[in-house]
């Protein structure tokens, strides 16, 4: 099967949408089980709108899990991905992750979603790095419990007593306590200019491969969904159930790192790791 994603990437001119499942082999945890319906139930941009008791719900979790998601590395599909940009094959890559492991390969992705390296403050829209912000986290909540399981996109599971205890983080430019971090949430939208943005790299595309995600979420199928409709060939490859495989030119239930690295090899291009950068 790896011939066949081997010859379907061979003529280039790519639009490559990569999901959670890209980044479960460094350790992040994805929203889905294999048959697409999902492990935990994320907060709502409503309900985190909705008061402190929300907030201090959402950033406990966030803050408890936050270590050990800034810790994951790049796995060795992030880096294949990278060695076909790096080669042309991939000219426009877009990831609905929040965790910034493209950029840390050395790929050059648009982050559909935002990305989890900073917060926003929705009173004045200032932006602040969010390991800094982490900082002010510890300093008010000294007592946060460590090495808990992480979840999806830096979450962890914690005690309702640590919930209630949680202590606000103000925004450093207005004092509001409505901060977020500075990703699309659910139940909001992404901006119409990205929307925009990724259907003209669409257009300029041959043809389409989806790598880990079970395109459930509009935001992302919809343009499987508008390759389809234009006749564009569309590959998707994951573990689990992929939204549109029925109507798809290729569909491999392949492990991501060793599947996308054997691509590489095969196509004759060198995927470059943290192990081999610096030998």
């Amino acid at each position: 099967m790896t011939a066949e994603l081997a010859e379907f990437v061979a003529q280039g001119d790519l639009f490559v949408l990569t999901g959670a499942g890209l980044s479960t082999e460094s350790g992040i945890p994805d929203y889905r089980k294999p048959d697409g319906t999902r492990r935990t139930v994320p907060m709502t941009f409503q309900q985190f709108l909705s008061g402190d008791d929300a907030r201090r719900r959402y950033w406990v979790r966030s803050a408890v899990g936050w270590e050990r998601f800034a810790a994951a590395r790049p796995n060795g599909g992030h880096h294949a991905v990278a060695a076909l940009q790096r080669a042309g094959l991939a000219q426009h890559l877009v990831t609905q992750n929040v965790d910034g492991l493209h950029a840390a390969s050395g790929a050059d992705a648009l982050e559909l979603h935002g990305s989890l390296s900073s917060v926003q403050c929705v009173e004045c829209g200032s932006r602040s790095d969010r390991a800094e912000f982490q900082g002010r986290i510890r300093d008010a909540n000294p007592n946060l419990p460590r090495d808990v399981a992480l979840l999806a996109d830096g979450d962890a599971e914690v005690a309702r007593s640590a919930q209630d205890a949680f202590v606000l983080v103000a925004c450093p430019h207005c004092g509001s306590l409505v901060v977020k971090p500075d990703v699309v949430m659910f139940g909001e939208s992404v901006p119409t200019a990205t929307v925009e943005h990724c259907y003209a790299q669409l257009e300029l595309s041959r043809a389409v491969v989806v790598l880990g995600s079970s395109l459930k979420v509009m935001s992302g199928f919809r343009f499987v969904s508008a390759a389809l409709k234009s006749g564009k060939p569309v590959a998707l490859v994951g573990l689990g159930s992929m939204r549109g495989s029925e109507r798809a030119d290729l569909v491999l239930h392949e492990p991501l790192g060793a599947t996308l690295t054997a691509t590489c090899e095969r196509l004759g291009l060198q995927v470059q790791t943290e192990a081999n950068a610096t030998t």
